[in-house]
């Protein structure tokens, strides 16, 4: 005998059943793709770590002539504007040495190192011109074994050497954040490239996260064809 068919409230309780199953298991492939994609929280103390990593910089002030020079490690700069004048923001403060420089004569040099002065200049950004060692030696230029050489519109010396990237003579042109935020807004007048370190060219920066790691420029992404409202600013 054949089977009898189901009356209509056994159809409807078999069909609710099985909408029921089909939205319990959409609701758990919901669920495993935002645990997949979700977001953890981040104290906003660190956010610098997320957005620093611009090429970590020495800064000469001071002047070569005079032997007043000094040299400094930043990691907190920025591009402010491209052109006319091309704007570059540091972030250099009362707390180091290099400020009363900055503020008297209004000029520096941001010389920008290859990875494989990594170790100095993090040592350079960890020591002052009073600690002994830096002393005895003379002060840090001496200490570290670096080559101060004229520069052609600024007083502060480039930093010479191999393993230096670029020099970019700088003057102050705006004042206005110093003294909340400790933001020199400087205008590049003069600039140097090493020609055997150009950057994807052999030359690699290091680019600090915040928290005593770095890392290194890596492969380069060329998407200059997608670029097209900036095609001004590719070579």
């Amino acid at each position: 005998m054949g089977r009898k068919r189901k009356t209509q409230e056994e159809q409807g309780e078999a069909s609710s059943a099985s909408s029921s199953k089909q939205a319990k298991a959409s609701r758990r492939e919901d669920a495993g793709s935002k645990e997949e994609a979700a977001f953890e929280s981040y104290p906003p103390s660190k956010v610098y770590r997320l957005v620093e990593p611009g090429p970590v910089l020495l800064v000469t002030t001071g002047s070569l002539a005079e032997s007043t020079h000094n040299v400094m490690t930043i990691g907190f700069h920025m591009v402010m504007q491209h052109e006319s004048p091309p704007l570059i923001g540091i972030c250099l403060g009362p707390w180091d040495a290099s400020f009363a420089a900055l503020k008297k004569q209004r000029e520096c040099v941001l010389a920008i190192p290859a990875v494989e002065m990594a170790g100095t200049v993090v040592d350079i950004g960890n020591c002052s011109a009073d600690d002994d060692d830096v002393e005895e030696a003379g002060g840090k230029w001496q200490r570290f074994g670096l080559e101060a050489l004229p520069a052609a519109r600024v007083k502060a010396p480039l930093v010479g050497g191999s393993d230096i990237i670029a020099n970019i003579e700088c003057v102050v042109e705006d004042t206005k954040m110093v003294s909340k935020y400790s933001m020199w807004v400087l205008k590049p007048v003069k600039a140097w490239i090493n020609p055997n370190k150009k950057p994807g060219e052999g030359g690699k920066m290091f680019h600090h996260r915040g928290d005593g790691t770095f890392v290194v420029d890596g492969e380069v992404l060329d998407l200059k064809d997608r670029m097209v409202k900036w095609q001004e600013f590719q070579d």
